[in-house]
């Protein structure tokens, strides 16, 4: 009897632990490396298009929709403020803020014209792999940029960039509480607002 007990606890507790902690990490050295050798790739064959700016953005938008986790990276840069938003809320503001971090950030990587990057290594982290790159441009230094690589949605998928130390998810959580802030926590008006940034 008390074997029997024993033995349903101990299928339970496998079955327990599998459900709630999902698969055994899959995403390799290799893919996550893979994943930020297609993605900045991407992002140069852009920035060397000579396309115009507005295609340029758009373009940029799809890049980040096709190689981030862009509902974890939005729901971080809410903070705790998104413990109280509803899920229309979440799914209107994760769409802006797609958009908001390709004009951002794509302005930003039209700065690399005439750059070089490189994936030079990658080790395992707490939440995937860590792949480090250097940009290089003519006749300067190469400066480090590190892409957290995780498949924890189900797909491998970027969801933070540091630069030289500075973190993209920890910058975009303090800019946006900012700006969530001045709106007096009002997510409605945040939204409103990030439609309105260029």
């Amino acid at each position: 009897m008390h074997t029997k007990l024993y033995t349903r606890r101990a299928i339970t507790a496998i079955l327990a632990s599998l459900f709630l902690t999902g698969p055994a990490l899959a995403l390799t050295k290799f893919e996550a490396e893979s994943l930020i050798d297609k993605l900045t790739n991407d992002i140069f064959l852009v920035i060397n298009s000579g396309k115009t700016e507005k295609i340029m953005l758009r373009d940029f938008e799809r890049i980040f929709a096709k190689y981030a986790d862009v509902p974890v990276i939005a729901r971080s840069s809410l903070g705790f403020a998104r413990r109280g938003a509803s899920k229309s809320q979440i799914k209107s503001y994760t769409k802006v803020f797609q958009g908001y971090m390709a004009r951002k950030y794509g302005k930003r990587f039209r700065e690399f014209i005439g750059a070089d990057i490189k994936v030079i290594k990658s080790q395992k982290s707490k939440r995937g792999f860590l792949v480090d790159s250097t940009v290089t441009f003519k006749g300067k230094r190469p400066f480090l940029v590190q892409w957290q690589v995780s498949d924890a949605s189900g797909r491998n998928l970027m969801f933070d960039i540091i630069i030289e130390g500075i973190s993209m998810l920890r910058l975009e959580r303090e800019e946006v509480g900012a700006m969530l802030d001045r709106r007096g926590g009002n997510i409605n008006k945040l939204i409103a607002h990030l439609k309105t940034m260029s």
